[in-house]
């Protein structure tokens, strides 16, 4: 049983913060891998989860990578962090917390992207431009700041 399961049998469905990492994974075509989740079913997000006890953020954004995808990152460039009133989850079971995500940009990275079945319903190379309707709100403002970072360099 990991951290979050544990806390949740102390506490129940009751809200909390928890800390978490996403990655934004860039090939040499300037595409963007986004993963389709299991849940929140059919919703389009880039790879990440939440921290385990003991990580940094850093490394909670690697092993979700890893565990999503099976994709190693190396460097990881900071895009921003983002916590507050809008970044409230649900889960199905009555689970409630806020989430303060550390999001990364990832060009450093080597594997072949392949399907967590548990987590991931597919994998799929996106330009930027071309975002799904259906990607999670969170992430559009990941993807507004990875737009804006990248514009200035």
């Amino acid at each position: 049983m990991g951290y979050i399961e544990e806390l949740r049998a102390l506490v129940g469905h009751r809200r909390l913060i928890l800390a978490g990492a996403s990655c934004v994974i860039r090939n040499d075509r300037g595409e963007l891998l986004l993963q389709q989740r299991v849940y929140p079913e059919g919703r389009w997000c880039f790879p990440g989860g939440l921290m385990e006890l003991g990580e940094s953020v850093q490394e909670t954004a690697r092993r979700e990578v890893y565990e999503e995808t099976g994709i190693t990152v190396g460097a990881l460039r900071l895009i921003g962090v983002y916590s507050g009133a809008d970044h409230l989850c649900r889960a199905a079971n009555g689970d409630e917390w806020y989430v303060v995500n550390t999001s990364f940009l990832a060009e450093d990275w080597m594997g072949e992207p392949r399907v967590n079945d548990a987590e991931s319903v597919r994998l799929q190379w996106v330009r930027p431009e071309d975002m799904p309707e259906t990607l999670v709100r969170s992430h559009r403002e990941i993807l507004r700041d990875y737009q804006n970072m990248i514009k200035h360099e």
